[in-house]
């Protein structure tokens, strides 16, 4: 979220609007998408929105060095949240794989956790 805040602080003044929606709509869409499939019913459901905001973390870097090449934001700025996104990206990415662990994980009956009676 709080690249989203960034993000808005520094496009605030932007006048090209279309870009400056299309990245604060890559920005938003990096938290929303995470917590969406926080909120579905299978890990499968959430992998797949962890995926999607993975997806947003490029866009949103690739629309970062346009507007730093349009001279729409500074180096310093682009470079910051840049990095962040990458950052998140690789958060995402091993959190993608933990599930998939938990997703892959043999279950087990609940029989296979009872303890045998003692007919002592």
């Amino acid at each position: 979220m709080r690249v989203s805040i960034k993000l808005y602080e520094i496009m605030r003044s932007c006048k090209d609007y279309g870009l400056k929606d299309q990245m604060q709509r890559a920005a938003v869409s990096i938290p929303s998408n995470i917590a969406e499939g926080f909120e579905r019913q299978t890990n499968k459901e959430f992998i797949q929105f962890l995926y999607i905001a993975k997806g947003s973390c490029g866009e949103l870097r690739t629309q970062l060095s346009l507007a730093k090449e349009f001279k729409y934001i500074t180096d310093e700025d682009s470079t910051e949240l840049i990095s962040k996104t990458r950052q998140l990206s690789s958060m995402i990415s091993n959190f993608i794989k933990t599930r998939k662990q938990i997703q892959s994980a043999p279950t087990f009956p609940p029989s296979a956790f009872r303890l045998p009676h003692n007919h002592e």
